[in-house]
């Protein structure tokens, strides 16, 4: 299960921001729905779904990936949508809901990890609402109407692992996390050892900032990374284009994570990782329309990977600096990643003290991996004691 101590509010925005934005109804912007084409949905424009953010929709990373598939569905299904943006982890996201539903949602995304409790107990309190968590993972009972889902970045994670390996001068990584949660422990444990795979004495440079999108803190985190020789940096946060204009002003490489952003600083983008949201979205909100969502395999924790051919985050473009001889092992370590059962996580694989976290010739499940609470060899700091 997902531990989570460590969960914050993602920034002091109020209830205001979501019913401003929800009012907007006539716009094409934040909080704005609108309709479209009827075709790929029998109800069309009858149907309206709705998304909320936690962060900002043009934060080249987390938030843009949703709202970038949030207006796909609306052209694809032809569906009513509404998008309220900057909604902290907390009882903010129930009152934007509440509005959402207000104005006809009968679906609602909520797509912050610190969402879940909010999203749970909104669920029991709307049955004739589905209500979708992006990134939860729980055990207990799934009412009728409610669901997880989440896909395994530390699939394309580990392979962007693999290019930082080869492109490292210093054999230093560097990798920026927000809170140390299961998804971002693996995240940073396949990057190491993604790395590993074409540079054995790479090692990764953890910095925290305690926030899934804190610019300052960013840029601070950037410039300590480079004062300790780091010289590819890559993230876990919700929004990376402070840290790559960082990474770019100081002429270092980059591994981006959430959103293809090799625009932004072509000369220097390794690759990354991607959400492409828009099919799963799309196939959950034709359950709900169809009446099927009850029982599927929607209504409980739902999990996409390379191996079972589903997994909706991808591998990101690979920059023009990698070389062909890294980019072919990457490729290969990919098709490697689709194959049944297949994981980048085979023991023997050992925690940073040395104890055992995946034994020898053992592939750690998805359960597993969600249970971790340590960083492997080759990662370098320690993960905060608690949350103060």
């Amino acid at each position: 299960m997902i531990k989570r101590s460590f969960l914050r509010a993602a920034g002091a925005v109020g209830l205001a921001t979501s019913i401003a934005a929800l009012g907007a109804c006539a716009s094409s912007g934040t909080g704005s729905s609108g309709t479209s084409g009827s075709s790929g949905s029998s109800t069309g424009s009858s149907f309206t779904a709705g998304f909320v953010m936690v962060g900002s929709t043009k934060d080249a990373g987390y938030n843009e990936a949703v709202a970038d598939a949030a207006e796909k569905v609306k052209k694809d299904l032809g569906i009513k949508v509404l998008t309220a943006e900057q909604i902290p982890e907390n009882s903010n996201v129930t009152q934007t809901m509440q509005a959402m539903v207000d104005k006809g949602a009968k679906v609602i995304f909520a797509t912050s990890y610190g969402y879940l409790p909010y999203a749970q107990k909104f669920a029991e309190s709307h049955p004739d609402v589905v209500v979708l968590h992006q990134g939860g993972f729980v055990t207990s009972a799934f009412p009728a109407n409610f669901g997880t889902y989440w896909g395994e970045s530390y699939d394309p994670v580990s392979l962007g692992g693999m290019a930082a390996g080869g492109a490292t001068q210093s054999h230093k990584l560097g990798f920026i996390y927000a809170f140390p949660i299961a998804q971002t422990l693996a995240n940073i444990n396949g990057f190491e050892l993604g790395a590993q795979q074409v540079d054995p004495t790479a090692t990764t440079y953890v910095e925290t900032t305690s926030s899934w999108c804190d610019p300052v803190k960013q840029k601070q985190a950037v410039s300590s990374l480079i004062g300790q020789g780091v010289d590819v940096i890559s993230d876990h946060q919700d929004c990376q284009a402070t840290i790559l204009q960082a990474v770019k002003t100081a002429g270092k490489k980059f591994v981006g994570y959430h959103y293809d952003a090799q625009s932004l600083y072509p000369e220097g983008w390794l690759t990354g990782s991607a959400w492409n949201w828009a099919p799963l979205y799309e196939n959950e909100i034709k359950a709900v329309q169809g009446g099927t969502f009850k029982g599927s395999e929607y209504n409980a924790n739902w999990v996409g990977s390379f191996a079972k051919g589903n997994n909706p985050i991808e591998l990101a473009s690979i920059g023009s600096s990698v070389s062909a001889e890294v980019k072919s092992k990457i490729e290969a370590a990919e098709e490697a990643l689709k194959k049944p059962d297949a994981s980048p996580f085979v023991g023997p694989i050992s925690c940073q003290d040395g104890t055992v976290l995946v034994p020898a010739g053992h592939k750690a499940t998805y359960e597993e991996v969600n249970s971790w609470s340590c960083l492997v060899k080759g990662v370098v700091g320690e993960l905060p004691k608690s949350n103060g």
